[in-house]
């Protein structure tokens, strides 16, 4: 058995100062209260530590192979009555020992041969289950762990495709009328597409970097739509250090646009970003034609129903949304407590 003497974390610290304090006590303790002018004591120092010795392959035994394989499979009958044939076994064993180290011994099974083992076998019974108990909490976590991030990548990966065919499109239509915007807009396209595949696999990015992602997909969605519909945009805070789950923000301009625009007379988004100390507000508002009142899809593609499952996962009790949909207009307001 190979132990680490490095732990990945604290609690298998913990588990290594506590074994080091129990032993310490277990075998240090006779070395204090020894009269060592009496050789009737030291005689019986020595047979004590050999004893110690036995007992300790015996708590490890019950920690690393009756704990896991015969406690947890076969129960605690069957447990309980293995365990009692190896205390036995031990009982009987130390007996022969300490009339091997001292033949003067008189071998007589008393409460004070019969206690060490039974201490020990006690001691390492509860300390092999709450061990257990914290391995299976700790699995337990990191299943959770991986089921949260396997479930974030699959919202993040929901990313509706007929933006970019729209995008291409459009530049399409401008390479075609030779216009100036082509190049600098193929320049942001690629730059949104980088961000979606390269800064999305980080667990926190800038705000600024989100912000200059969100900016790039309005400037896109302004080139698509042209004059068509009126769009203000609203931007402040330069806080560096604050971090933000990336994807986060697009979904709700994203949403704005798709129920925002189409059959919708004079069609108006308007979105408001500030983020300053640890708090990031943000508002999105579109009108919405009588036609697509009852008919807002919030399933399809991302959705706002993504969203409120992606906030609950990484901002719980941080964040507040609100949506409100009355006069024809629908308003999304967004806080979070930020992490810098």
């Amino acid at each position: 058995m190979t132990i680490n003497l490095r732990p990945k974390n604290n609690e298998g610290f913990y588990k290594i100062l506590f074994q080091v304090f129990m032993w310490a006590i277990w075998i240090g303790y006779p070395l204090i209260n020894t009269d060592y002018d009496n050789p009737a004591s030291v005689i019986f120092l020595k047979m004590l530590f050999v004893v110690r010795m036995v007992e300790i392959p015996l708590f490890y035994f019950i920690v690393h192979y009756l704990i896991p394989k015969v406690f947890r499979k076969n129960g605690v009958t069957t447990y309980l009555i293995i365990l009692t044939v190896i205390c036995l076994t031990f009982i009987f064993a130390e007996s022969y020992i300490k009339v091997w180290v001292n033949p003067d011994y008189k071998n007589s099974y008393t409460f004070f041969i019969f206690f060490p083992v039974i201490f020990v076998a006690a001691l390492g019974t509860g300390y092999g289950l709450v061990t257990a108990y914290m391995e299976q909490e700790s699995l337990r976590r990191e299943e959770n762990q991986e089921r949260l991030r396997s479930e974030l990548s699959f919202l993040r990966s929901q990313i509706s495709p007929h933006f970019i065919f729209n995008v291409l499109n459009s530049i399409v239509y401008l390479i075609r009328s030779k216009s100036d915007l082509a190049e600098s807009v193929t320049i942001q396209l690629s730059e949104l597409i980088r961000y979606m595949l390269y800064e999305t696999d980080t667990k926190q990015v800038p705000v600024s970097k989100e912000v200059d992602y969100l900016k790039n997909y309005i400037d896109l969605q302004k080139v698509r739509y042209g004059d068509d519909v009126n769009i203000t945009v609203k931007i402040s805070g330069n806080d560096s250090s604050l971090t933000i789950e990336p994807m986060l923000l697009i979904p709700f301009v994203e949403n704005a646009f798709k129920h925002g625009v189409g059959m919708v007379i004079d069609p108006k988004i308007e979105i408001d970003l500030n983020y300053d100390q640890t708090d990031l507000i943000f508002e999105v508002r579109n009108l919405i034609g009588p036609e697509t009142t009852d008919q807002k899809d919030f399933s399809s593609g991302i959705g706002l129903k993504n969203v409120r499952r992606r906030l609950e996962l990484l901002y719980p009790e941080k964040h507040s949304l609100e949506i409100s949909d009355s006069d024809g207009e629908f308003t999304v307001r967004l806080k979070i407590s930020l992490k810098r």
